[in-house]
Parts: C-alpha cells; structure tokens; sequence
C-alpha cells in the first residue's frame, strides 16, 4: 500500500518543488495536487459536507495551476510520484491537456498519475462556460480522446462532446498505454464511472463509510458487471487517516494507495505538519 500526501500548493505555502524534496526525503509515495482556476465571489454552491463543510478554506481561492505544479516536484525529486488530484478536466481543452499529461509523464521518468474529476462548483462551470449538467458524460469523452492521443501515431475522436480530427501529436507518455487515470469522488454516479473506464478509483472517503469497509465490495461488483476483473481497478482515498488501525482496516479492504493531506498556515507550520506525518507513517509501516 502506497501512502503520500496531497497539498493545496499556494502562493503563500511552501513552493512545490522544496516541498516535494521534503516529502521524498521522508519516505512517502506520492504528491498529488487538487486544482481550482478560480473561485467566483458570488459563493453560491456550498461547500460539500463531505470536504469539511461550512466556510470555505482560504487556499481554494489560491491554488498553482496543478500541471506546473507536478512539472516543479517531479524535477526536485527522483521517485515521487506526481499527480493531479484531482484535475477538473470538464473546464479544460482535452487536446491541450493530453499534451500536459504526455509532457509532464516524459519529463518526470513516468511518475505522472492523472487524477480527474466532475466538479462540484457550479460557479466555476459557469465562468468557463461548461455545462454542469453534462460533466460526467464530457469528462469520459475527454479520458477516451486523450487515451487515444496517448497511443495512437494517428488520432482520432467523434463524441458527443468532445471530437479530434485526426491528428499528430507527441511526445507521448512514458506509462504506455498512459498514465494511470485516478477518477475522484466518492458518490454513487462516480463510483459507476470509475467501474467502467477509470485505472483507480480515488474517493473521498464518505462521512457514513470513513474507511470504505462498504465501498469497496460494492465498488468491485460494479467493477464485475462491467466485465472488467475487480483486482484489476485499485481503490485509492484522499484524504485518508494515517493511524495504525485505520492503515490496517485500509489494507484488508484491498485500498492500494493512501493519501493524507498536508495542510497549514505557513511553511514552517507545513513542514511541521510533515514531520508528524512522517513519524506516523514510520511507526505504522516501519520504516
């Protein structure tokens, strides 16, 4: 089981490549970071009780853009794994962010994951103009072009959503046939897409099911009906609770991948916040 941490990266934080250095440096997994272009003022879709709840958290309005991000932690570091957790790909050009992917999956020695998600925020889908309503069909669409830019010397696409003329387009990925795609959320509408197309579900947990005890069985048998082998489609959990009982009721649930998130007012507090992490992790796994 694989355990690392996810970071709101900001401006005011810790810049991502030290900090990646410093994660490594302690033994984790992983580094994954979420993603907002912006947040409109006018607040009007609450902040889901599932993240928190409540007010929102001032780094939202604040994050770097999570592909420059990785791109910055991969090249401080030589086997952290990097990653979008989770990218809105729904408010994004599919065309442009295959290359993203493509290019930062070379650069970095195939240590890319690609972490995606549908969006909670109506306000964002508005200012981008994208249509709420349909993100779950787009965002599939878009993951089916971009596989196909990944593969394909020849690409090409036609769906409701989203088309490819066919077209050029290298470098592609060192992770052949791409990187691994994380499809976030926790809701019965993801959980039914990650069944199908996604490499790994990558849920937070829900409040009723913190350590996905029901989830996973019943994740595995969507995974079966659509004729896919349910060890073949890993659950990971962001963010997760690293503690030794909570790590071990993880690992017997069949969860692959762990991670915690790494949150704090200042970057002396965060690297603080990371060493407890660290001594948790070590005093859990040994070392």
């Amino acid at each position: 089981m694989k355990v690392g941490v996810y970071v709101f990266a900001t401006d005011l934080d810790l810049d991502p490549g030290p900090l990646a250095r410093e994660i490594e440096d302690r033994g984790f997994d992983s580094m994954f970071f979420p993603e907002h272009s912006h947040i409109p003022v006018s607040r009007e879709t609450d902040y889901p009780a599932s993240y928190g709840g409540g007010v929102l958290p001032d780094f939202y309005k604040r994050t770097y853009d999570p592909f420059i991000s990785c791109a910055f932690a991969a090249a401080a570091t030589t086997t952290l794994q990097v990653g979008t957790g989770i990218c809105l790909l729904a408010l994004r050009d599919a065309v442009h962010t295959a290359k993203l992917v493509a290019s930062v999956d070379r650069l970095s020695g195939g240590r890319f994951a690609f972490g995606v998600g549908f969006g909670w925020n109506r306000d964002e889908f508005a200012t981008h103009g994208a249509d709420f309503g349909t993100r779950h069909a787009k965002v599939r669409e878009q993951v089916e072009l971009m596989r196909r830019m990944w593969t394909d010397d020849v690409a090409a696409y036609d769906g409701a959503h989203v088309s490819l003329q066919p077209s050029w387009c290298w470098p592609k990925p060192v992770q052949q046939p791409g990187p691994p795609v994380y499809l976030g959320g926790s809701g019965p509408v993801t959980m039914r897409h990650a069944a199908a197309w996604a490499d790994v579900w990558y849920p937070t947990p829900p409040l009723a099911d913190p350590l996905l005890t029901e989830s996973v069985p019943r994740f595995r048998e969507l995974v079966a009906e659509q004729g896919r082998d349910p060890e073949s489609v890993p659950v990971g959990v962001a963010p997760g609770t690293l503690d030794e009982a909570s790590l071990e009721v993880y690992e017997r649930n069949g969860v692959a991948h762990v991670n915690v998130a790494l949150v704090a007012d200042t970057p002396a507090l965060m690297l603080a916040e990371l060493d407890r992490l660290a001594k948790l992790r070590v005093a859990v796994l040994g070392s």
